[in-house]
């Protein structure tokens, strides 16, 4: 396997982990595990951050190798995971706030 596919398939993987990790946060929070929910989040930041020094890595061959050395369609692929697990979390932590005020609400019902 070439050094450019090892390098998309770690992005794909770490960041195809943390995704899993952001989604199952949300899952938690409905439930209201809350607790649950930020550890899902941390274990999802910590394979993002796994992903993203592969990116970053393939951003540094791109530079010294020039314009254009880094393009395929995996690649691609690994680049829209990588934004998709990003957006994820943005929503997770949406999802969990929003949880945590509904059960509070009603907790103030009862």
């Amino acid at each position: 396997m070439e050094e450019l596919e090892l390098i998309a398939f770690k992005i794909i993987s770490g960041v195809g982990t943390a995704r899993s990790s952001y989604i199952a946060a949300i899952q938690a929070a409905k439930a209201g595990d809350y607790d649950r929910a930020e550890k899902l989040i941390a274990e999802g930041d910590e394979n993002f951050v796994t992903g993203h020094d592969a990116h970053t890595s393939l951003l540094t061959k791109e530079a010294q190798d020039g314009p254009g050395s880094t393009i395929s369609l995996l690649i691609l692929h690994a680049e829209d995971q990588l934004m998709s697990a990003e957006a994820f979390k943005i929503i997770a932590r949406e999802f969990i706030d929003t949880h945590k005020r509904i059960d509070a609400l009603e907790a103030k019902l009862k």
